[in-house]
Order: C-alpha cells, then sequence, then structure tokens
C-alpha cells in the first residue's frame, strides 16, 4: 500500500538531500560541481558520497567529508527517530516505509526504528536501502548535471 508514497519519497529524499548537503559544501567555500556533488551525496548516505567522489575524480578531503556528513547524517537519525517518532505519526509499516525513503540511511533508520518499535525496522530498512541504491544511481549522473547547470 505504500507503494507510491515510498517510490515519490525515495526521489524528494534523495533529491533534497543531495541539494541541502551540496549547499552547505558550497557555504564552506567547495563551489566547483565535483565537490558539490560529492558532499551532497555524502549528505545522502556515507555510501552514496565516495561512490559519487570516485565516479567525478574528487580529492581525497573532499570524499573524506562526503564521508563524515554521511556518518554525521547516520547518528543524528539513530538519535532523533525515538524522540520525534509519536510526532511525525511513525507508527505503522507506511509511514515507516515513507521515512527509510526521506531519510534514507540505513544505519540510522534501522537503528532508530528499533528504538522506536522493532516491528517497523524491515520496513524502513527496505525503502532505506533503495535509497542507497537510488543515490548510487542518481549522483553521479544527472544529479551532477544539475549541478554543472546551477553552477556554471
Amino acid at each position: 500500500r505504500a507503494g507510491p508514497r515510498g517510490i515519490s519519497s525515495l526521489f524528494l529524499g534523495v533529491l533534497l538531500t543531495f541539494f541541502i548537503g551540496g549547499l552547505v559544501g558550497y557555504l564552506m567555500g567547495y563551489r566547483d560541481a565535483v565537490s558539490f556533488s560529492t558532499i551532497g551525496a555524502g549528505a545522502c548516505t556515507f555510501i552514496v558520497g565516495p561512490v559519487t567522489g570516485t565516479a567525478l575524480g574528487a580529492s581525497s578531503d573532499v570524499i573524506a567529508l562526503s564521508i563524515a556528513i554521511g556518518v554525521i547524517k547516520s547518528v543524528v537519525v539513530t538519535i532523533a527517530t525515538p524522540i520525534l517518532a509519536k510526532r511525525i505519526g511513525l507508527d505503522n509499516p507506511q509511514s515507516a516505509m515513507v521515512y527509510g525513503g526521506l531519510i534514507g540511511t540505513t544505519s540510522g533508520v534501522a537503528a532508530g526504528l528499533a528504538a522506536t518499535d522493532p516491528k517497523l525496522v524491515p520496513y524502513g530498512a527496505l525503502t532505506a536501502t533503495f535509497y542507497t541504491g537510488l543515490g548510487c544511481l542518481l549522483c553521479p549522473t544527472i544529479l551532477y548535471y544539475l549541478a554543472t547547470t546551477l553552477l556554471a
């Protein structure tokens, strides 16, 4: 039942996270499209960042930043999920699937949902795993192209 909502949450989650993460990198002085994309991809997950950075030929310091931002996101999601769960209606399989698609960090979503309600873990982890795959496909290709267009 969460199919269309789950799919749309995946695309929305990757797009928003990529551009918010890239903007953070831009504000830190990383103004080229390769760095913007690598840091933005790292904000998606600590796996997508190095995959994107390697594909685009990013420097090792930018790839390290992408990993760091992904790890920070994972820790924040782990801590924040049980605190915010009731407020955001995270109490059923459909909402867990949408949450996993929007947030995307599999380790953070799984740990946060385990602390909230262990029965929700498979649902959130499922879409969060697809998020990682989608990020690995979109970030070094279409989203990099968009970044080059925006930063030109």
